[in-house]
């Protein structure tokens, strides 16, 4: 169940019992039940014919378009310029700050839906303080792209096993003002991806190896994390969850129990993986770089491989999917509120 204000969503495997909680929620509060979801928090369910269901913020996106009269301007490939950097120094301030900084935060609520804008809007948020005219660029390029994927959205289907699997990844001193990394990592339940993250790390690495221990340290944490929910939904995983990393050196730290002098500095982290290598808890492996699904959680990569890690991600467009299978589904709100 999830409860926003006034507003309910309840799901369950088993139809009978959720209208049972239905009716005895109905009994002490006034409800209306709006029947199958369609709609909820700006958030659009699309069920598709075979069993799939497309989770999208089409019309959020485009309200967001039209406020800014760029409804109709032309889109582009990806979100970011293959290669671009971000600087805090170069170009004037952005003649509306204010502005930037709506327009920013109207996206980081499109990335519920659209994990192939993470790391842009990451970036993008790191300079609210003082916005350039580069900056506010890259933000109408963004709009440019979303005006062109309007009906994307992130794709979930039946699944026959609850594994874990996670990718994680690292670009090392990609910052330019401070030399600092990006961390990024996306987890999977069967074929489903369940979380994601793309975020600057806090302190500096001293290495690539480092960067990326980082990264799977944080993953590794989520899984925890999301596994001891699973098991509180009464949802046994009982295979290890298995995280890809394509940093050989970060791979063998996960199980090599010799301290180096080199790793002092981030001895938590190499413990705590360590810590649940050794108990069987996670299983850590080694992903060729070009088999990296969170690569694009960290840079912004090249039209071609964009496209690609998009789609592995699970982003996908409605139209292409509905030539598919088809749709199924009235388009009203149907929530229970």
């Amino acid at each position: 169940m999830l409860v926003y204000v006034d507003d309910i969503l309840i799901t369950g495997n088993n139809a009978d019992f959720v209208q049972h909680v239905i009716s005895a929620l109905n009994k002490i509060f006034p409800l209306k039940d709006l029947g199958e979801l369609h709609y909820f928090l700006g958030i659009e369910a699309k069920s598709l014919s075979d069993g799939k269901l497309l989770l999208s913020q089409s019309k959020y996106a485009s309200d967001l378009l039209h406020k800014l009269n760029m409804q109709d301007a032309k889109s582009v490939k990806t979100p970011l310029a293959p290669g671009c950097k971000f600087q805090s120094a170069g170009t004037e301030v952005a003649e509306d700050p204010r502005l930037y900084r709506s327009v920013v935060g109207a996206l980081q609520y499109l990335t519920i839906t659209r994990p192939d804008l993470a790391f842009t809007v990451n970036k993008l948020c790191q300079y609210m303080h003082r916005p350039l005219q580069s900056h506010w660029k890259i933000v109408k390029r963004v709009l440019r792209y979303i005006n062109g994927t309007r009906d994307h959205g992130l794709l979930f289907e039946k699944s026959h096993n609850l594994h874990l699997i996670g990718y994680c990844d690292s670009d090392w001193a990609s910052d330019q003002d401070d030399m600092r990394s990006t961390s990024g990592y996306c987890l999977f339940l069967g074929s489903n991806m369940i979380s994601w993250m793309a975020k600057k790390q806090q302190v500096v690495s001293r290495s690539s190896t480092e960067a990326e221990y980082r990264s799977l340290a944080a993953l590794v944490a989520e899984t925890q994390w999301l596994k001891s929910l699973l098991t509180e939904l009464r949802l046994k995983v009982t295979t290890p969850p298995l995280v890809w990393c394509d940093n050989l050196g970060a791979v063998m730290l996960t199980t090599n129990p010799v301290m180096h002098s080199k790793t002092k500095h981030f001895e938590l982290d190499l413990w705590f993986v360590r810590e649940k290598v050794a108990k069987g808890e996670i299983v850590v492996k080694h992903v060729p770089t070009q088999f990296q699904i969170a690569d694009l959680l960290t840079k912004a990569p090249s039209s071609n491989q964009f496209l690609t890690l998009r789609t592995k991600l699970n982003v996908h467009s409605l139209s292409t999917l509905s030539l598919r299978g088809g749709v199924r589904g009235k388009t009203d709100n149907t929530s229970v509120g």
